[in-house]
């Protein structure tokens, strides 16, 4: 009987070209790609049955050419999200729902302002919903998922991040739309009105613009601003605003100057435009200033300010906080009514 070396029981065990290599083997990604994966088919599962194509006809009186665009229910009794760009002043729409039936509804109200409009389906059906998140807990980076009907393609998914977040972006009436967000889920013509969708399976956004020449830059309105429309629109029938003539981004307050401050919120709103005759340039506001607060009402985003800044306070003296330079200022401003003319 013979003894094998040791040598040869090693060769024999592993096979030529193999030894070293589980040092040498690179990690396996196909379990988080199907997580991806994973993510986007449940996102779509959950959303898609409650996103609508939304047409419009023509009508020689107004001068509307029709179209069509994109919307999502947000109700059981028929309330629909779209753009005020899609339904462009018409009084009666027509959805396809994802289950291939039409129904018919009407313009409950339009804000041009933030570029939404909102719906009422009076055809007696039941609709699938998707359900409105909170836009302020998105971070930069996050998972999110676009459908709509871009270019007349029913029922499109694309995928991609949060670019940014606290945009501010021109709207068709002219006045910048605040807290709008950045992404680079692809998007085209039909998109308008279609929801951006968190990996939860919450609408944190309604689709609204693409850069034109621009790879990956597409934009979304919020859905606190959304939220807020569809509040004002149901209660009076338009959106009542108290005017102050300032146009903003939500920014991190610098770590120094806040606790030199004594502040304990992390953000607030920089001022990047102002109306010149406007009720906050006439009370001494300036570019660059941060609001902290509205009459002791935090204002830690975009959203927050336009959401303060209800029919309410129309006339009314109203004390924003903000830092100018390196020290805290009491500003106090006498809010118009907005009118279809304010830009900002």
């Amino acid at each position: 009987m013979f003894d094998l070396h040791p040598s040869l029981v090693l060769d024999e065990a592993i096979p030529s070209g193999e030894a070293g290599s589980s040092a040498e083997t690179a990690p396996d990604d196909r379990p988080l790609i199907d997580a991806y994966s994973e993510a986007v088919v449940d996102v779509v599962d959950r959303v898609g049955p409650a996103v609508v194509r939304v047409e419009t006809p023509p009508d020689r009186e107004k001068r509307h050419r029709g179209g069509t665009g994109s919307g999502v229910v947000i109700s059981p009794d028929g309330l629909v999200l779209t753009n005020s760009h899609v339904v462009q002043g018409a009084s009666s729409v027509r959805l396809a729902l994802a289950d291939t039936r039409t129904v018919k509804a009407r313009v409950l109200g339009d804000d041009p302002h933030t570029d939404l409009a909102l719906l009422r389906v009076v055809d007696d059906v039941s609709l699938p919903t998707a359900r409105l998140g909170n836009s302020k807990e998105l971070r930069r980076g996050q998972l999110v998922v676009a459908i709509g009907n871009p270019l007349g393609f029913e029922s499109t998914v694309t995928a991609g991040v949060v670019s940014a977040l606290g945009r501010s972006l021109r709207s068709y009436s002219g006045r910048l739309i605040d807290d709008v967000v950045q992404t680079d889920a692809a998007l085209n013509p039909g998109n308008s009105g279609g929801p951006l969708v968190s990996s939860r399976g919450e609408v944190i956004g309604i689709n609204t613009a693409v850069i034109a020449g621009a790879q990956g830059i597409c934009f979304a309105v919020a859905s606190n601003t959304a939220s807020h429309v569809v509040s004002e629109i149901v209660r009076h029938g338009r959106v009542r605003r108290a005017f102050i003539g300032v146009a903003g981004q939500t920014v991190p307050l610098p770590r120094r100057l806040a606790v030199a401050l004594g502040l304990r919120q992390a953000y607030g709103v920089a001022i990047a435009n102002l109306e010149a005759e406007g009720p906050a340039a006439k009370a001494g506001l300036q570019t660059g200033n941060i609001v902290l607060a509205l009459d002791c009402e935090p204002v830690t985003g975009a959203d927050d300010l336009v959401r303060l800044l209800g029919g309410a306070r129309i006339g009314i003296e109203t004390t924003l906080t903000v830092i100018a330079g390196a020290a805290l200022k009491q500003i106090v401003v006498v809010p118009t009514e907005r009118t279809a003319e304010a830009k900002s």
